[in-house]
């Protein structure tokens, strides 16, 4: 059974940095894509980057050179550095797996998500 866990989301002020944790359990993540994906209730969800095997993807333009995301298979987490946060940064991330890197793609399974707040 895919399990996913999102943790690591935080206050932080404009400018700040988060790292997000993604842990993986049930499945074998080495032969899955996994992206991130963000959502305001009330807005449509947001695909963010994916990686699969050691090659990442950006989806969204606006994170482009304050995102990245890596993984690491042997502990079975995926994660998201964010730099440069800014109050439109706001919402609740997640985690997910995706059958290829490739923007539109359906997200198959996901967490709970972890709420990050850019505020001063």
């Amino acid at each position: 059974q895919v399990q996913l866990m999102e943790s690591g989301g935080d206050l932080v002020q404009p400018g700040g940095s988060l790292r997000l944790s993604c842990e993986a359990s049930g499945f074998a993540l080495d032969y899955y894509a996994i992206a991130w994906f963000r959502q305001v209730p009330g807005k449509e969800r947001e695909g963010l980057l994916c990686i699969s095997g050691n090659t990442a993807t950006t989806y969204l333009a606006s994170v482009k050179g304050r995102f990245t995301i890596s993984r690491n298979n042997r502990r079975k987490m995926v994660y998201l550095q964010m730099n440069s946060l800014q109050p439109e940064d706001t919402a609740k991330y997640y985690c997910a797996t995706q059958t290829a890197c490739q923007d539109g793609a359906p997200f198959l399974s996901w967490g709970q998500g972890t709420q990050v707040t850019v505020s001063s």
